[in-house]
């Protein structure tokens, strides 16, 4: 699987993004996908091949590194968040089966569930809005 390369210092939520904030139950960087946890109340990778149907729900975009324990921010959907991956602008893109990880349909395999992340507006700028289709690849 082909997943974007983010640098992490680069993502950043647009004006008028909605962001909230909690507690990573994980090492997280800035630009992974992540769920929330709802026993811990968490966040922790979203992943498109996990094994349980929550870990496959994308709630949000880490706008900041975190590791366990530690303060996360993220943006929720309905947010452009710019990043510096190499995006292609009108392409849909992906939860990967890379915990955390952003990949285009091309690279969505077998056992994966499709989760739309946003379609791309430039080269930059992601049009974040993650919907969980519940449907297997």
């Amino acid at each position: 699987m082909v997943d974007l390369v983010i640098t992490a210092s680069a993502v950043l939520a647009n004006t008028g993004a909605r962001t909230e904030q909690g507690a990573a139950g994980e090492a997280i960087t800035a630009g992974q996908l992540v769920y929330r946890d709802a026993t811990s109340g968490q966040y922790f990778k979203s992943d498109s091949n996990a094994p349980t149907a929550a870990a496959r729900v994308v709630r949000g975009m880490a706008l900041n590194g975190a590791s366990a324990g530690q303060p996360l921010q993220i943006a929720r959907p309905n947010s452009d968040i710019t990043m510096n991956a190499v995006l292609t602008a009108g392409v849909t893109y992906y939860l990967s089966d890379t915990p955390g990880g952003i990949c285009p349909l091309a690279d969505v395999g077998t056992g994966e569930y499709f989760t739309p992340i946003g379609v791309a507006k430039s080269t930059t700028i992601l049009a974040f809005n993650p919907t969980m289709s519940g449907v297997p690849g």
